[in-house]
């Protein structure tokens, strides 16, 4: 007999030999039914896994989060199987989970979204048989042979180190896996393809390009409603649709992966830095900038020419070599060791919206999220010891002041020392303590990523959350222990000694093309008043009212209000239609009336209306509405 013990602390003696599905079954047959995988001994493992000693055993059932990735990796299995019942020919590489799906990357002709509901048919039929997944273990020599006619599973399993390897078989399909996988393929219920891409094989670009085939799947049906539905959301949102849309941006293939700004983008994007700059004058931080291109012995100094060259641009001037600079943090370093510090200067705070080139491949090129050149808003804050939990708390107040303007929810993420590091065991002791104690003071919830942080010190980042409730990381906040080393940086203490410094580099808009992006996304176009471009449209209803309307015009422009004026002869229902597309906020109406009284009429974005409302009180109102930098249009 062996004893098993459950997370409840319920103890059972079973016969052994047994399998998971076996242990399941003694709780109830409802209960097995509903179980994907098993943690024996904080091992995950098949159902179909043997238990032969005493052990600690949780059932993954599929209300567990962690069962959604197992079945959608299994889906990933039924997808290659049904691709090699159509097309025999192709030849497979992986297939590994992704957030929200899976995908495969497979080596054979070009297929397209039409492919899709042949695929998807297959697939049901694979499902419908309810095959087991049975997992094989083998020699590496014996599993080179296995899969001698593959050549990608060759070079993959190659890679691995001697030992065994583990495939699994579904029917006539094995594949390469570390598994583990549900009990059978009927597990796979409501699934979706989504989509097709190429793809490098192993991302270099002198290899084979693969078709990369995205999928989805969930337990529920509903679910996999539920997100169809709100990727059709997120088409409607898409940023580069809707920068075409409003006139806002545009991309170009003279200069891939790189923005042309707009006039009407530039009005949006001037008010993000106008924002940014007046909130970190506020916090007591000073504005520098550095020179976009600096010669190769200064990257070497930082270590970006050893660890980072494939990604930078560069040039031989004057036969000596130049590169455009990925980062701002060297030129930031140059700055602080201009002149000696005393510790009574510190904390500086020294920000920078610094323009930053990065060679990305161009299949990962996206819209305003991945792009080749973008602008940073760094800070660089030289600090003591006793400062990192005060000047990490007024980072994180920061942060919080900001993302809330834009309606922004966050979460926190605190990554901790990873394998290979620089340092000694006190200095990384000090500095994550330090970021603790300013998470706790903060008071918010985080969650700890062990041994993610950088080679150079831990570090905090920051997920914002958009409408549709998609995360993502835009801030971070990082301890660094090696650029103050490298550049010999210090001050001096109030013992009149000689100090290294120690430096936070932290990020709130990130990428500020990105966070533009986002922004876009989030609002799906509809900015509140005091980003929008275009803030009012004036349209007067015939042509013997153009006068007053500049008249108008004026007066609002002299209150840096932004407006435009429609005198199209169009008639009144195109012209409102037309600027309800264009998402401006406010569309002001101007007839005999208004000009008799000094009145305009004034209708939102959301249908509502308010008539003879006095001049003087709607540019007092949109004043105070657009310095508040308010979410709402609850004007009048």
């Amino acid at each position: 007999m062996i004893e098993l013990t459950f997370p409840d602390g319920n103890q059972k003696k079973v016969d052994p030999p047994i399998t998971g599905f076996q242990i399941a079954e003694t709780i109830s047959s409802d209960f097995s039914r509903n179980c994907v995988a098993m943690i024996v001994n904080n091992q995950l493992m098949d159902l179909s896994s043997v238990v032969e000693d005493n052990a600690s055993i949780r059932f993954i059932t599929q209300k567990d989060p962690e069962a959604l990735e197992i079945m959608r990796h299994s889906a990933a299995h039924v997808m290659a199987q049904a691709i090699m019942h159509l097309y025999p020919g192709a030849k497979l590489t992986i297939g590994p989970t992704v957030e929200d799906g899976f995908y495969y990357d497979i080596d054979m002709d070009p297929v397209s979204n039409a492919d899709f509901q042949k695929i998807e048919d297959e697939m049901k039929k694979i499902i419908k048989a309810k095959i087991p997944f049975q997992r094989k273990v083998m020699s590496k020599s014996d599993a080179l042979n296995f899969f001698k006619s593959e050549s990608y599973k060759i070079e993959l399993i190659e890679d691995l180190t001697d030992g065994t390897i583990s495939l699994y078989e579904q029917g006539d399909f094995t594949d390469l896996c570390r598994g583990p996988h549900v009990p059978h393929t009927g597990f796979v219920k409501s699934f979706k393809l989504l989509k097709v891409s190429g793809a490098y094989w192993r991302a270099d670009q002198k290899n084979a390009q693969l078709q990369r085939i995205y999928g989805t799947a969930f337990f529920d049906k509903q679910e996999l409603k539920s997100y169809l539905h709100f990727l059709e959301e997120a088409k409607k949102r898409n940023h580069r649709k809707i920068g075409t849309a409003l006139d806002l941006y545009s991309f170009h293939d003279e200069a891939p992966g790189m923005a042309f700004f707009h006039p009407k983008g530039m009005i949006l994007w001037n008010t993000l830095l106008d924002y940014w700059r007046y909130e970190h004058r506020k916090a007591g931080y000073v504005e520098t900038k550095t020179p976009i291109m600096l010669n190769r012995s200064l990257w070497e100094r930082s270590g970006h020419w050893e660890n980072y060259r494939d990604n930078m641009y560069t040039s031989t001037i004057d036969e000596v070599e130049y590169a455009i600079k990925p980062m701002n943090c060297p030129g930031g370093m140059l700055l602080f060791g201009m002149k000696p510090h005393s510790y009574r200067e510190l904390p500086l705070r020294s920000a920078e919206i610094g323009l930053v080139h990065r060679h990305e491949m161009s299949g990962v090129l996206s819209g305003l999220f991945r792009v080749r050149s973008f602008h940073q808003d760094d800070a660089h804050i030289f600090m003591t010891e006793e400062q990192i939990c005060d000047e990490i708390l007024g980072v994180l107040h920061l942060v919080e002041k900001i993302y809330s303007t834009f309606d922004l929810s966050f979460h926190l993420e605190l990554s901790t020392r990873p394998e290979k590091s620089i340092g000694t065991d006190e200095q990384w002791e000090n500095t994550t303590q330090g970021l603790k104690d300013a998470l706790e003071q903060y008071g918010k919830p985080y969650r700890i990523n062990e041994g993610d942080g950088a080679f150079y010190g831990p570090k905090i980042d920051i997920h914002i959350m958009d409408a549709l409730k998609r995360t993502w990381q835009c801030g971070t906040i990082q301890l660094d222990m090696s650029l103050p080393e490298r550049f010999d940086l210090t001050y001096i203490d109030s013992t009149n000694e000689r100090k290294r410094p120690i430096m936070i580099h932290r990020v709130i808009y990130g990428s500020i093309e990105r966070f533009l992006g986002i922004l876009v996304e989030h609002y799906a176009g509809k900015f509140p008043l005091w980003l929008s471009p275009v803030q009012v449209v004036l349209m007067s209803l015939n042509d013997e009212l153009i006068p007053f309307t500049q008249n108008i015009q004026q007066q609002l422009e002299d209150n840096n209000i932004r407006t435009e004026m429609d005198v199209r002869s169009e008639n009144l229902k195109k012209k409102v239609r037309d600027a309800q597309l264009n998402q401006i906020p406010l569309i002001v109406t101007l007839g005999h009336k208004e000009k008799e009284n000094n009145t305009v009429s004034v209708r939102t974005l959301d249908g509502h209306v308010a008539y003879g409302i006095s001049l003087d009180h709607f540019i007092e109102t949109v004043c105070q509405h657009v310095q508040g930098r308010k979410q709402d249009m609850n004007l009048f």
